[in-house]
């Protein structure tokens, strides 16, 4: 439900509730959003992240982002503050270290956050993109009537999140659910994390990109971006359609290891890779009913993300959510 219409806002319902304020924080841009208690987003801005930029330099885009939303007339309204950003991060001490921002290290981004002026005191509540696509999921989208799930975002990296007994299961630090880092290839390549032969080194769209060229795929023209090999694999080439198996054999490796742990009874995929659909989906389902295959595992359903790229303010929202009932659960500062 929006509050605007035709650029004119009516803020006399909103007004009478209180909203949360959402920062999302990538690689590409940065987006700033409000949003109801039901996690409807009533209005959303965004600027592109200097990722290659110093550490001053991207703070002052998120200030950028929260003086537009403070301008809002349903500015007002905010009780709280939730923000999702690209990891690691440490929601213990308020910190991020994205591997696509390389001059944040540690960076006090919560506390940074909540010295800014509009947000004025207001309780802030930090945690990773994967986390809040999780949390989205949950509130608003695939994973809504499930207990139990296990919510995947498969990009250029392969993040995750858990959902166990209803409820956001973080982790002391709030990385619970890394499912990209865990290895499901014991003799794989080398990982950046320091590992070998983890999730995200096949199943990302790096990765199908890179299976595919080995395979003997050629793109058209200059676009090597995993959606060209999911068109490529929708044609039948070889190489596309085994890039595409690939991946969908690690990613259920990873789902099926998950479900035996802490018994989830669905995964929800979303991500850039996702929009490949039954490319990625079919073998996907296909593996999974063989990895999964002990009783409590075998009921496991997959589906795809039903938020797209609203749930990285819809998560970062629903990560402030418990501030509004109790609102020293994160100081911020």
């Amino acid at each position: 439900m929006s509050y605007e219409l035709a650029g004119v806002v009516d803020s006399r319902h909103a007004l009478a509730h209180p909203l949360l304020a959402a920062v999302d924080v990538g690689g590409t841009k940065i987006a700033g959003g409000l949003a109801d208690r039901d996690g409807g987003l009533l209005h959303q801005v965004q600027l592109p992240t200097p990722a290659r930029g110093g550490a001053r330099e991207v703070m002052a885009v998120v200030d950028q982002v929260l003086d537009l939303l403070a301008r809002h007339p349903l500015w007002a309204s905010v009780r709280a503050v939730g923000i999702g950003s690209a990891g690691p991060v440490d929601i213990q001490a308020g910190t991020v270290s994205p591997v696509n921002i390389p001059a944040w290290r540690g960076f006090p981004l919560r506390s940074e956050v909540a010295a800014h002026p509009a947000v004025d005191g207001l309780p802030v509540a930090l945690g990773g993109d994967a986390v809040a696509m999780t949390a989205a999921e949950h509130w608003r989208g695939a994973a809504r009537d499930h207990r139990n799930a296990l919510c995947l975002v498969v990009s250029t990296g392969v993040g995750a999140g858990l959902i166990i007994d209803g409820s956001l299961h973080t982790g002391p630090s709030g990385n619970a659910g890394h499912l990209g880092h865990i290895s499901v290839d014991l003799d794989g390549r080398p990982c950046p994390c320091g590992s070998r032969g983890c999730l995200e080194g096949l199943a990302s769209g790096t990765a199908i990109t890179r299976t595919a060229l080995e395979g003997g795929w050629q793109p058209a023209g200059h676009d090597t971006s995993a959606g060209a090999v999911a068109t490529a694999a929708r044609a039948g080439h070889p190489a596309a359609r085994h890039a595409y198996d690939r991946a969908a054999q690690a990613l259920a490796a990873g789902i099926a290891a998950t479900a035996t742990l802490v018994e989830i009874d669905t995964a929800v995929v979303g991500g850039g890779v996702a929009k490949a659909g039954d490319v990625l989906f079919d073998p996907l389902r296909r593996h999974l009913a063989t990895y999964a295959a002990l009783p409590f595992a075998a009921h496991l359903t997959v589906t795809p993300a039903l938020l797209g790229t609203d749930a990285g303010l819809i998560g970062a929202a629903a990560l402030a959510l418990p501030l509004l009932a109790s609102p020293t659960a994160v100081a911020g500062r």
